[in-house]
């Protein structure tokens, strides 16, 4: 079955180039185009989708608080931001939001397509190096260590899931953590796994903004 895609974007050559490019992949297909985030919801209401590309900077109703309508409903789609290295704080908000992972707009085709594959079968799509460069711009707008109380479900981590909690947060691979601690990824998955259970998360670029917010971590990539 073909991956469902909507995109939103209000610039139309945008658009366009990203139909053509998921037109020709045998396993996509794009099912609804929007060009704001109103015309984005109303279209979901009518239309089954799998994965959303979605534009932060859009009139009458921006990416962000589209996004965060988006993922606030049941069986929600996944959603893929789409940003410039100019508007990553608004990367870092859809992150919060709910979405999945942010892509840059003149991301290589081979790269969107599979960040569109890895979204759609749940996995995260923002790559470590970019993570950490994210993240290291945002310090500002992060809370320093010690200031904030930490999410109450941390004390039911184990020491060896906090460790891993902590790597993913700086950016690390499940490959780069397995030889790190010396584990199998198959091993480390696991770990992710339940982390992401205990702490009622979605995916792991949760687990980044979540170990970022209470300090677990800090900015640049360095643990408390």
């Amino acid at each position: 079955m073909s991956i469902r895609v909507m995109l939103v974007d209000d610039q139309v050559l945008l658009r366009t180039g990203f139909r053509m490019v998921l037109a020709a992949q045998p396993d996509m297909e794009v099912v609804a185009e929007a060009g704001d985030g109103v015309e984005a919801l109303e279209a979901l209401r009518s239309t089954a989708v799998d994965v959303v590309l979605m534009d932060v900077r859009m009139p009458k109703l921006d990416g962000v608080e589209t996004t965060r309508r988006i993922c606030s409903e049941p069986d929600a789609p996944k959603v893929l931001i789409l940003t410039t290295f100019d508007l990553d704080e608004y990367a870092f908000s859809g992150l919060k939001a709910g979405a999945s992972g942010f892509m840059l707009k003149d991301v290589p085709p081979a790269e969107l397509l599979a960040a569109i594959r890895s979204v759609h079968s749940g996995d995260a799509v923002v790559a470590p190096s970019t993570t950490r460069r994210l993240l290291d711009r945002f310090s500002p707008m992060l809370p320093s260590s010690g200031k904030e109380p930490e999410h109450k479900e941390l004390g039911r981590l184990t020491e060896r899931e906090r460790e891993v909690m902590m790597l993913v947060a700086q950016g690390l691979s499940n490959g780069e953590i397995a030889a790190r601690l010396v584990l199998s990824e198959a091993t480390v998955k696991t770990h992710v796994g339940r982390i992401l259970t205990k702490l009622g998360l979605r995916d792991r670029v949760q687990v980044v903004v979540l170990a970022y917010e209470t300090g677990l971590v800090r900015a640049g990539g360095g643990a408390v």
